[in-house]
């Protein structure tokens, strides 16, 4: 597309006169016209093309800072064009695509065109993409935002991953929601999966909360010792406890599906799960039939933490060192060396490994190569509870903090107190 110019027989009052609803000139105070203007005009009239340029050039030369101002405020709104509205809503879309979301949420208050493609669903769908987010089940229907606007799921998606993401690294505490029910019994693990809690307690028991009430849904009762680790997926718990044993348990019932034996002592833990023990070794069992499958030894303490994705396991234990295992062929990978005292929580996504140790740090290493990324320095004491999503994760500590890193460059985001 060229400038837009007008025809050489098109003088600038026919243009301005052209446009509906202006005013043919702005407002200035009644003063009476010269007696040459007339003449004046005329003779301007008379002259070339080139003669009147270099006419309004001498003229400019000659004129206050207020009166070029004046000059320009009535010619630019005449030259200014709503390109976006001109062009085929195609590429009027290609065009917005290279917006930031930021800017196209600006350009969507220009006016009521505009809006609309602003709001379409597959340029918010393209950024969402961009940003990772996965579309969600329940916003796949379009709804009218208003009469004649159609409200984009994806940008919606987008809206509340960009809330999330910054309430986690700005955002202003809100009162905790407090869960009572272990009475005075110590709390030794904790999970978190869609809106249920579920939290294991030396009292014996497992509760099973819901995340948006507060209550106690289910007590998992079985255990003859304390419950000191746990895991979660969907309606499965699998429960460790003192009592030598592993459990598996249905969340919407209550009831203890299996009960798995095989350590000689203290448990710590799809189809297949892993626990690790005090026994310093850990096994690989079959949650259906209850088999244990293997067994893999190499720590010298106590296992006190195990990650199991399917394919590795991990584990850190009190002989200060994490460990990478096969478990078909039930053999070391590599041993993870650098901590100074034992290693109490560890988290896995299948490139990172992360673990948190008594020595108060937490350091991130390559599975691969079995080298440390990063030593994350800030806790004052025993790093208990982490949860890893992408490069970002959170670790509970012993010093009364909750501490949000990015493990790619090992600074810390945000910490929580309270």
């Amino acid at each position: 597309l060229g400038p837009c110019t007008p025809s050489p027989t098109t003088t600038f009052g026919e243009l301005r006169n052209a446009k509906a609803g202006q005013a043919r000139r702005r407002c200035i105070p009644s003063v009476a016209p010269p007696p040459e203007l007339q003449d004046w005009l005329r003779t301007f009239q008379r002259w070339s093309g080139p003669e009147k340029l270099l006419a309004l050039d001498e003229l400019i030369d000659r004129c206050e800072p207020s009166q070029i101002k004046y000059m320009m405020q009535v010619i630019e709104p005449q030259f200014q064009r709503d390109f976006i509205s001109l062009l085929p809503k195609e590429l009027a879309l290609y065009v917005l695509s290279f917006l930031e979301p930021r800017d196209l949420l600006r350009a969507a208050q220009t006016c009521r065109y505009w809006r609309v493609l602003a709001e379409d669903n597959l340029l918010w769908r393209e950024k969402c993409r961009e940003e990772g987010i996965e579309e969600p089940l329940n916003l796949r229907k379009r709804r009218l935002l208003s009469p004649g606007f159609m409200y984009s799921p994806w940008k919606f998606a987008f809206l509340r991953q960009h809330k999330i993401d910054m309430n986690w690294r700005s955002g202003e505490l809100r009162a905790p929601k407090v869960l009572k029910g272990h009475d005075d019994h110590v709390i030794t693990c904790l999970q978190f999966c869609g809106n249920r809690i579920v939290s294991g307690s030396d009292d014996n028991t497992l509760k099973v909360w819901s995340a948006v009430t507060g209550e106690c849904v289910q007590t998992l009762v079985g255990h003859t010792g304390g419950v000191w680790s746990s895991q979660m997926r969907d309606s499965v718990v699998i429960s460790g406890s003192t009592d030598r044993t592993l459990k598996v348990w249905n969340a919407d019932t209550g009831e203890c599906v299996h009960t798995l034996y095989g350590h000689t002592s203290t448990r710590r833990v799809p189809r297949r799960v892993v626990s690790g023990s005090r026994d310093a070794t850990l096994r690989l069992w079959d949650i259906e039939t209850g088999q244990c499958l293997h067994v893999l030894m190499g720590h010298v303490a106590a296992v006190r933490c195990v990650q199991y994705d399917g394919n590795k396991v991990v584990s850190g234990a009190y002989d200060y060192t994490v460990k990478v295992w096969d478990p078909e062929s039930e053999s070391c990978t590599h041993t993870l060396q650098g901590h100074t005292n034992r290693v109490y929580s560890l988290q896995f996504d299948g490139t990172h490994i992360v673990s948190g140790s008594l020595d108060t740090s937490i350091r991130v290493w390559d599975v691969e190569s079995g080298n440390c990324l990063h030593t994350l320095m800030g806790h004052q004491s025993l790093t208990s509870g982490m949860e890893l999503r992408d490069n970002i994760l959170v670790s509970g500590n012993a010093d009364s903090t909750v501490k949000i890193w990015d493990i790619k460059t090992g600074q810390c985001l945000q910490t929580l107190q309270g």
